[in-house]
């Protein structure tokens, strides 16, 4: 079973708690966003709520184990009930990829915390840092990529003149093939893994740098 796996099977229950939090904070925030910005769509369907199940997509979490990249159930959002659209819009859109962030932040801060305090002894509770710490930072910069239908399109096309991002709303019809082209295409080693060999390891390295800065 193992061969078909992305992650090795020890480590298998790590990633799967880490994407249970990582997926339900990232739509949480979406939704809590775009509620406190008057659209109460997903709260109406109960996506106001930090309960997995109700964010988590079976087969996305599956391929994510099995091949790498996966996704949790989109939040709805109705972008008619915000009095400033494109401001509101690029906060929700944004409001995922930072939960994910933060994630990252306080799994190096208890890291750097209980290293401190002397208690980092426990290799589970290790192997679960460093594992919540490196999905989320992965979570953060692939969430934000220009590419449909991940918030850093959506952001881009909050960003776009009018007349610009009515032809990129039409091209979103077609993310989703768009983005399964790149991802499991050559074409991603051209375009996903030169960002993710600069932008994750430097995100990793001020983090840390920082966390251990106040903590040892």
């Amino acid at each position: 079973m193992q061969s078909f796996l992305r992650f090795p099977l020890e480590e298998i229950p790590y990633v799967v708690v880490t994407l249970m939090i990582a997926f339900t904070l990232h739509e949480f925030a979406h939704a809590y966003v775009a509620y406190k910005f008057g659209d109460p769509t997903a709260q109406k369907q109960g996506r106001l709520t930090l309960n997995p199940a109700v964010h988590l997509d079976p087969l996305g979490t599956l391929l994510l184990l099995i091949a790498g990249f996966g996704w949790a159930r989109p939040v709805p959002v109705n972008r008619h009930y915000f009095k400033n659209p494109r401001l509101a819009g690029i906060l929700v859109s944004i409001a995922g990829p930072l939960s994910n962030l933060l994630i990252a932040a306080i799994g190096f801060m208890l890291y750097f915390g209980f290293m401190s305090a002397g208690i980092l002894g426990n290799e589970y509770v290790i192997n679960f840092l460093h594992t919540l710490i490196e999905i989320n930072v992965v979570l953060f910069v692939f969430n934000l990529l220009p590419v449909p239908p991940l918030d850093g399109y959506r952001v881009l096309e909050d960003l776009a003149p009018d007349n610009v991002r009515a032809k990129m709303s039409q091209f979103e019809m077609y993310g989703s093939l768009i983005f399964l082209v790149i991802v499991i295409t050559p074409l991603g080693d051209y375009i996903i893994t030169p960002i993710f060999q600069t932008v994750i390891p430097l995100i990793y390295s001020v983090l840390a740098n920082f966390f251990s800065g106040i903590f040892l």
